[in-house]
């Protein structure tokens, strides 16, 4: 058996500079944390790159940014230095804190109408944990980008993810009072080829979305058809509806308010009550983060009791 270390105080050290370089992207900020000079930050990311042959960060006079090689060897890093501060806390039976960044993307709808309201709580309860939350519809990369988590509107094929519902979301066509007072109210779905329908683009094929119903029992979908067309934000199909342009469907937990305040109407009800689900995912690692459990758990806890959904509890 070889006996050798591999890793040296020094080089764990660099490590951890290197990290904290890569979470703050500034080596100054990096020094400041951890009571050091920025010199002393860029020797040790020095020393990591001449060690490997590779270059981690791609530097400017304004600011850094990790290359494609330095984000995939901070993602391991990070995972690896997580997981040597819960061993140690572990070992010494000192109680878990959930600490660092939590990096998490998720699309226009659900943050604005689900998430982002919950945060406040998970951070008062956690307040040792950073979260940076990325607003977008595109579908992320996890082996590209430095994500712990991210939220999307179906699971995707891709094995070597965690996929886990939070919520089934029902979907609702909805109007102005202006535009059905205009155009009369649809009383069927043969019906919609009369009207003017708002269409979303799918942001990761580009194809139109259909709308879904359900009759008989079975779900079916129409491809709609009118002269406005929306990509990359539900919410623009939403506004598009307010201001009188035609009927759009989308979710109901969206334009709640708009229902009962009048502002929007519900059409074809009776042959509503489909819905459109909304998975977590990350990646599937051996070991995630405390912070990242807390989360997920947190999440799943409230949107369960807050939908009365039966969101996935199990690991």
């Amino acid at each position: 058996m070889n006996s050798k270390r591999h890793f040296d105080d020094l080089l764990l050290g660099s490590i951890e500079l290197f990290c904290l370089a890569a979470e703050l992207a500034s080596f100054t900020d990096a020094a400041a944390a951890a009571g050091v000079t920025p010199a002393a930050v860029s020797r040790s990311v020095s020393r990591l790159e001449e060690r490997m042959g590779l270059q981690l960060f791609v530097r400017t006079t304004r600011r850094i940014r990790l290359t494609d090689a330095g984000r995939a060897y901070f993602e391991r890093c990070r995972e690896a230095l997580g997981q040597l501060v819960d061993a140690e806390r572990e070992a010494s039976g000192e109680q878990l804190v959930a600490a660092g960044v939590l990096r998490v993307s998720m699309p226009t709808p659900y943050a604005h109408y689900r998430v982002l309201p919950l945060l406040p709580t998970f951070r008062a309860r956690h307040p040792q944990v950073r979260i940076e939350v990325h607003i977008s519809n595109r579908n992320i990369d996890f082996s590209e980008e430095a994500f712990d988590l991210s939220i999307r509107g179906r699971a995707p094929a891709d094995s070597n993810l965690i996929a886990r519902k939070l919520e089934d979301a029902e979907l609702v066509v909805v109007a102005s009072p202006d535009y059905l007072a205009r155009a009369g109210t649809p009383g069927s779905v043969e019906d919609l080829a009369n009207h003017e329908c708002i269409l979303f683009d799918l942001p990761s094929s580009g194809r139109q979305l259909p709308w879904l119903f359900k009759e008989d029992g079975q779900e079916l979908e129409y491809a709609v058809a009118g002269n406005y067309s929306t990509a990359g934000d539900v919410l623009g199909g939403v506004t598009l509806a307010r201001s009188g342009a035609g009927l759009f469907q989308t979710y109901r937990f969206v334009v709640a308010r708009d229902l009962e305040s009048g502002q929007l109407l519900e059409v074809l009800p009776e042959i509503g009550g489909t819905s459109r689900p909304f998975v977590l995912l990350y990646p599937h690692k051996r070991h995630l983060s405390l912070r990242v459990r807390r989360f997920v758990d947190f999440l799943i806890d409230e949107l369960a009791d807050s939908t009365g959904s039966g969101a996935d509890r199990d690991a």
